[in-house]
């Protein structure tokens, strides 16, 4: 069991995490939005759009994929301090069900914060006609990068 409240060590968390999100451009591209930012946990929200489908019309997993990593990356970017830019490193998803909603919520969540290595965990939820199915779920592994002119927040 992992805690389920942290101390961020900035206190403008939420602000840097907005700030870094609006300068993505793939969460721009495919449409995504920030939902709820607490510290060690983001929300990311994304419509269902027919350029965002594969072949029988549920949300490409690579769409799926894009925004549970961005979700847990900031998840863990809310914990680190003012001056860490954060990269995934690593994750791994497991797709549990075909992505078919209206909507899909992608929530990040720290599992254990660190100087250097941050681990989170995703869930995907697809919703439609009122109802969540859970439709994947990620381990994610990311480093706070210091004192790097081309990476930074």
């Amino acid at each position: 069991m992992h805690p389920t409240s942290f101390v961020p060590q900035d206190p403008d968390y939420a602000q840097r995490v907005r700030g870094s999100f609006e300068r993505q451009g793939a969460m721009v591209t495919i449409g995504a939005r920030l939902g709820e930012i607490e510290p060690g946990r983001v929300a990311i929200e994304l419509d269902w759009a027919q350029p965002l489908t594969q072949q029988h019309g549920f949300l490409h997993a690579g769409m799926v994929a894009t925004a549970l990593d961005s979700a847990c990356g900031y998840a863990g970017f809310t914990l680190m301090p003012p001056d860490a830019a954060v990269l995934t490193i690593e994750y791994k998803i497991n797709l549990l069900a075909p992505a078919k909603g209206q909507t899909f919520r992608m929530v990040g969540s720290v599992v254990k914060p660190g100087r250097t290595v941050t681990v989170c965990e995703g869930h995907a939820w697809a919703l439609e006609e009122g109802r969540e199915k859970l439709i994947a779920t990620m381990g994610c592994t990311l480093m706070a990068v210091f004192g790097r002119e081309n990476i930074r927040h």
